[in-house]
């Protein structure tokens, strides 16, 4: 339903008007901008304004109200909105005589988009995009929504409504609407100054929130499909991982059979694109079969880390699998070559080169005649079957129908009627004797069988890519190939570290200003080396340097380059500087004097990305420990402290949950003493391949005192023997020193270490 559409980030086309050697008769100003999503209107024939001092001014001296559009490339509904209105000659006449019409990508500015967000759940209770808001000239809101139609239906008002009501309304009563706009900012600013002030009657204890999540994730997973109850599902990746602390403090709870089980069922479901790796943003239906087909980066970039703790938890085979497929995927469609990641594909496509419109899903469906010819055309790659059938074996394991496998009511639109889309509801174990032969000829066969449409896939017309480079999200990346490259069992370990390595140095030459200090929002590439940088620069939110600094610290716990801690020691004494509230304490999501916020939030829950602040309680916690500094201690506490009363803590701020789970229970510090070499590595390798969230892998090199991490006070820990030599200490209490890999294996594992078979069988 459009109701569902318009409260959530949803899928893409971006096109603009398609591809035509005809001059586009309409061009703005944002034909000057760096982002793939400004660039999409630059065609319109709405006067648009990015954000800035110029629409602002032109608002002001022309007493307008500014009509703020608010979405992003890969956003279907926004594709929709631009086509319906936007577009619309009509519609832009409105627009250019009455308004002055500003538009904002999301994710080049989170922080203007989370502003009016605010605003629009205050009033609506329900948000997403394309977010639509009406403001006075200065910038206060007076009203808005999601998604409008061009003319009234389905119980909505129209665009064209809203615009000559509010036309009417601001020439006859602006000065009301002005008086209201500042009592709504007002009031945004009273609930960020005063939301954590009050403490809660009877403050629950760490040990009380502890129990409270393990209470509410069996009570809110679902416990056939995994995942939240109800539909749509989302990864929901910062509960995953939280519920993977949970069972490690308390295995007695069986609360891991609930992520396993989510991880089990995504990867099963249409969600995960089986024929060549990668997760959709979410699926529109309980089972994880019909997914809104856009692929985001910030999703591969936590998946890659959930997989990964996932075969560390249980040393299940396809978590490594589902993992690698990943990787592979951002490798081949979301790298840029100097070894920064794009931001997302598109969900719309077009269904054929000759084509004019983009459907949602054209890029990833299949009808039965398609995979039954096109195996049948290549018998020969699959190799001697006897009497078995290739396409009875992928067609019975993935369900592919002659009708197709999607239900309407996954598919209000008719985009995917006759296709299906892959989807496992057995195991290799259950086609293997539905069809009377052995597990590995069935995954022979599903291998060639994605590997043939893949082929035939890459040769369609690719759904829209988002080149912008986002340094948060790279982040996110750099942890998910950091965590991952610590499998010790991981097919690929080298190169996902060597990418990893790229990665750092990407970012650090194109998304960190030196001169200035700062790291950047966003970088702008394309698929060439060419690439582009905004004249005005806009810099890094709370997200940007959280999110790093903690990619920062897995990659030295994958690589033990003290390089990457110590530039993330850096970035943390900038973020502290540009963002922490030194009169009620936590982290601002923008920086101070910002030019036309007129509000700093704190942001207070874990989405679809974690929030800064989560992510920096983690960071802090583990920068004290690695730099035995007090300092970052006390700024945890604070942080911790300061949202305590978030209630229920556990489920609406996981990863700090998993923070405060640290500092209650402490943390353990690996020291390993020896010079680089396979010895030292693979004593490092004997702990970090077990699941622990707070791990501190601490190396020192007595050829390089000087590059010691603590200065001198880890200068009593020695070599036996001459030996590389392990300690295991926590909250500074050490073990006696080991040198054999497999003792300190033993030493360091989980104490019920969880049988994936049990839990199968």
């Amino acid at each position: 339903s459009i109701s569902t559409h318009s409260t959530m980030a949803t899928g893409n086309d971006g096109a603009g008007p398609s591809g035509t050697s005809t001059p586009p008769k309409h061009t703005n100003r944002l034909i000057n901008e760096k982002s793939p999503y400004l660039l999409q209107h630059a065609h319109n024939p709405v006067d648009w304004y990015p954000w800035g001092e110029e629409a602002i001014a032109r608002a002001r001296a022309e007493n307008k109200l500014i009509f703020l559009s608010v979405g992003y490339s890969t956003c279907h509904w926004c594709h929709v909105m631009e086509k319906e209105s936007f577009e619309s000659e009509e519609v832009a006449e409105i627009m250019n005589e009455n308004f002055v019409n500003v538009k904002v990508d999301r994710e080049e500015r989170p922080d203007i988009d989370k502003l009016y967000m605010t605003f629009i759940l205050l009033i609506n209770g329900s948000g997403g995009w394309p977010m639509s808001v009406w403001l006075t000239p200065d910038l206060a809101p007076i009203t808005g929504g999601t998604y409008f139609p061009p003319k009234d239906r389905w119980g909505m008002p129209g665009f064209t409504t809203i615009l000559l009501k509010l036309k009417i309304k601001w020439a006859t009563d602006g000065e009301d609407l002005k008086e209201t706009g500042r009592s709504i900012i007002q009031a945004i600013q009273k609930n960020v100054e005063e939301k954590h002030k009050e403490e809660p009657e009877l403050p629950l204890t760490v040990e009380e929130k502890f129990r409270q999540a393990i209470m509410i994730y069996r009570r809110n997973f679902d416990p056939v499909w995994g995942g939240s109850m109800g539909e749509p599902k989302f990864p929901e990746v910062s509960k995953l991982n939280l519920i993977f602390h949970l069972h490690l403090l308390d295995p007695a709870s069986k609360l891991l059979g609930v992520v396993l089980n989510t991880l089990d069922k995504m990867a099963a479901g249409g969600i995960h694109d089986h024929v060549f790796g990668g997760f959709a943003r979410y699926s529109v239906d309980k089972k994880w079969h019909v997914p809104h087909f856009e692929k985001m980066l910030y999703d591969q970039g936590q998946l890659l880390m959930a997989y990964a703790n996932g075969y560390k938890a249980t040393r299940k085979p396809l978590y490594l699998e589902v993992a690698d497929s990943i990787f592979k995927y951002l490798c081949k469609d979301l790298r840029h070559p100097a070894g920064g990641f794009y931001s997302g594909e598109d969900a719309d496509s077009l269904p054929a080169w000759d084509s004019k419109d983009k459907i949602e899903g054209a890029f990833y469906a299949w009808t039965f005649s398609e995979i039954k010819d096109l195996f049948n055309a290549n018998l020969e790659k699959f190799g001697d079957l006897g009497k078995l059938n290739p396409v009875e074996v992928f067609t019975e394991h993935y369900d592919v129908q002659p009708t197709g496998n999607v239900e309407p009511s996954s598919d209000p639109h008719g985009h995917l009627l006759g296709k299906n889309i892959l989807i496992v509801y057995g195991s290799l174990r259950e086609t293997a004797l539905k069809l009377d032969t052995s597990e590995e000829v069935v995954a022979k066969i599903l291998k060639v069988g994605n590997e043939l449409l893949h082929e035939v896939r890459d040769k369609r017309p690719r759904p829209h890519l988002d080149t912008k480079i986002i340094c948060a999200w790279n982040g996110l990346i750099l942890s998910g190939l950091a965590e991952l490259s610590r499998v010790k069992d991981a097919p690929n370990r080298a190169e996902y570290l060597e990418v990893a390595a790229k990665l750092v140095a990407f970012i650090r030459e194109n998304l960190f200003d030196a001169k200035a200090g700062k790291l950047l929002r966003s970088f702008y590439g394309d698929d060439s080396d060419k690439a582009k940088s905004l004249e005005v620069p806009i810099y890094g939110f709370i997200d940007d340097y959280a999110f790093l600094i903690k990619g920062l610290i897995d990659y030295y716990r994958a690589s033990l380059d003290t390089s990457a801690l110590r530039w993330a020691r850096e970035l943390q004494e900038i973020q502290d500087r540009l963002f922490w509230d030194d009169t009620s304490g936590a982290y601002f999501y923008s920086e101070a004097n910002s030019a036309n916020v007129v509000v700093r939030l704190k942001e207070d829950h874990d989405g679809a990305e974690p929030c800064g602040n989560s992510v920096a309680a983690h960071n802090l916690l583990l920068l004290g420990d690695y730099f035995a500094e007090g300092a970052f201690h006390e700024r945890a506490r604070k942080l911790l402290d300061y949202f305590s009363n978030v209630a229920p803590f556990g489920y609406v701020l996981p990863k700090m949950m998993s923070a405060a789970l640290m500092e209650e229970h402490g943390r353990d510090m690996l020291i390993v003493i020896g010079p680089k070499g396979d010895q030292t590595n693979a004593l490092v390798d004997a702990v970090r391949n077990f699941y622990n969230p707070g791990l501190v892998v601490v190396h020192l090199d007595p050829t390089k005192p000087s590059e010691h991490l603590a200065g001198k006070k880890l200068d009593n820990f020695k070599m036996i023997q001459d030996a590389p030599t392990a300690y295991i200490c926590h909250d500074k209490i050490c073990q006696l020193p080991l040198t054999d890999p497999d003792r300190l294996a033993e030493e360091i594992k989980p104490k019920h270490l969880f049988d994936y078979t049990e839990y199968e069988n």
